[in-house]
């Protein structure tokens, strides 16, 4: 017999008995203030929250941004917002998407527990645009932040193809001498506006 063998039929013959899976329902963390959480979280991961000001218009607000500055090629595949200079249709492969330099998308929900927003690929042409981008701009209805990952999980249905993922700031690594880099792999830069 193999040393192969011979460990796999180890393994084999000590199995574990099964064991039930915890319960879910249960006092879980609730913010007082979630937007106040929400912002607290991305601020320290690297990122930035603006709100919409209801006598400010979306547009103007994302005219104003920083990353917006200098920006040659945006996207933005909000529906209501007439802004940027390019759509996700002018791009025929992932790869071309490295030329955009900030894509506004939008975003379904916020966890302020973590963070994250949660996005997905319904209407985008390119999914990789959420990390080839140089500067990413989500932008969330105010009141679709909850406070935890039980919550956010509840709301989430695969009822049909696709993809989805949550992002909590901008790309960073510590792994590079151990320095915080931000930008290392993905967007330099994460805003995620509260409307």
């Amino acid at each position: 017999m193999s040393s192969k063998a011979e460990i796999l039929s180890r393994i084999r013959r000590h199995t574990l008995e099964p064991s039930p899976l915890p319960a879910l329902d249960g006092e879980w963390i609730a913010f007082a203030d979630r937007q106040a959480q929400f912002t607290q979280v991305v601020t320290g991961v690297g990122g930035q929250v603006r709100v919409r000001d209801p006598r400010q218009s979306l547009s103007e607000l994302l005219l104003a941004l920083p990353c917006m500055e200098n920006a040659a090629q945006v996207v933005c595949t909000l529906p209501d917002v007439r802004l940027g200079n390019a759509s996700l249709d002018d791009f025929p492969t992932p790869q071309s998407l490295a030329a955009v330099d900030v894509a506004i998308l939008p975003g379904e929900f916020a966890v302020a527990e973590n963070g994250a927003v949660w996005v997905t690929d319904r209407g985008l042409r390119h999914r990789a645009i959420y990390f080839i981008t140089q500067h990413l701009v989500l932008v969330v209805p105010r009141g679709e932040i909850i406070d935890q990952m039980h919550q956010a999980y509840d709301r989430l249905r695969f009822d049909r193809p696709g993809y989805g993922l949550f992002i909590s700031g901008p790309s960073k690594t510590a792994d590079i001498e151990q320095s915080l880099v931000i930008g290392a792999h993905g967007p330099r830069s994460l805003t995620v506006v509260l409307e």
